[in-house]
């Protein structure tokens, strides 16, 4: 079956304006781009990032009069937003073509470091003696694909993790927490503030044959009060620097800290904090202008 795509630029905060409309025209699926494939920095705190401009993606699977269409959209935004100028939007037919098999055929697995690979779970491990963690890419919170992640594994992967403990401070997907139990560690905690993220780690921990004893979940403030041999965050700087005392404070002594999220201009402010809680810092990682952080606190 052949699809009709219609196509808008437009300013981000009219975005919701443009999609409503095609979606009462009977879009099947809405997308939003960055026109101009900008980053997304870490907001002021009370703010949302937004880029400059838009580019508003609808989807139909009806091909018929497509101008009357786009002539009552452009119609309905002028009666609801007189003073704003009418978007140009353009429209294409796209061929019929098994998007989910392309979207499949887009990710292969990825190697983490010299023992860990993340594998999907539509694809046979490329070693299969090696330590496979089975989980599917673009989900949400966190699937290998992006250099934060991808720094924390490789570092994992680097640690002596037998018998050890961990937490995953903003645990997302509990990959991090999930890859320390295969490469080793006896039990691993992950905490996080959404419970969507608790969901999606149980579901993944399911996946790869974690026994629920080894993983526990939960929200950060239901934490308790003990130490752990490695801890690991992935989250932002801001949060980082915030919560600096919390997530220093479950370092057992001797123990190990890996922190992620974090953009290289952010980083010193970040060791800062960090250095303020009695940890030894190393010096940073870099891939793709993120910064991977870790340290030790002294036995």
């Amino acid at each position: 079956m052949a699809w009709l795509q219609l196509k808008a630029s437009i300013a981000p905060e009219q975005a919701e304006w443009l999609e409503e409309l095609l979606l009462a025209e009977g879009a099947s699926a809405i997308t939003l781009q960055d026109a101009h494939d900008e980053p997304v920095f870490e907001p002021d705190r009370g703010t949302t990032p937004l880029w400059r401009e838009t580019v508003l993606t609808g989807l139909y699977d009806d091909l018929n009069d497509v101008e009357v269409m786009i002539e009552r959209v452009q119609r309905a935004w002028a009666q609801q937003l007189p003073d704003e100028p009418t978007p140009q939007i353009e429209y294409e037919l796209l061929a019929d073509r098994d998007w989910e098999r392309e979207w499949m055929d887009g990710f292969e697995p990825l190697r983490m470091g010299e023992r860990l690979w993340i594998v999907p779970s539509w694809h046979a491990a490329p070693d299969p003696q090696a330590v496979n963690l089975l989980l599917d890419p673009g989900l949400a919170f966190g699937t290998g694909t992006h250099p934060t992640t991808a720094l924390c594994l490789g570092w994992l992967d680097a640690q002596d993790l037998d018998q050890r403990q961990i937490l995953d401070y903003g645990c997302g997907s509990g990959i991090l927490a999930i890859a320390a139990l295969k490469l080793g560690a006896d039990t691993a905690v992950g905490v996080d503030i959404d419970p969507q993220a608790l969901q999606a780690s149980r579901d993944n921990a399911e996946r790869n044959g974690i026994d629920e004893s080894r993983l526990i979940l939960d929200y950060p403030e239901r934490l308790g009060q003990g130490r752990f041999d490695v801890v690991v965050a992935n989250i932002l700087a801001g949060p980082l620097i915030k919560l600096a005392a919390a997530i220093a404070g479950r370092v057992a002594p001797g123990g190990r800290l890996a922190l992620s999220g974090i953009l290289a201009a952010q980083a010193e402010s970040v060791l800062d904090a960090y250095r303020d809680q009695d940890m030894v810092m190393d010096e940073p990682q870099e891939k793709e202008g993120w910064m991977l952080l870790t340290g030790h606190r002294r036995d």
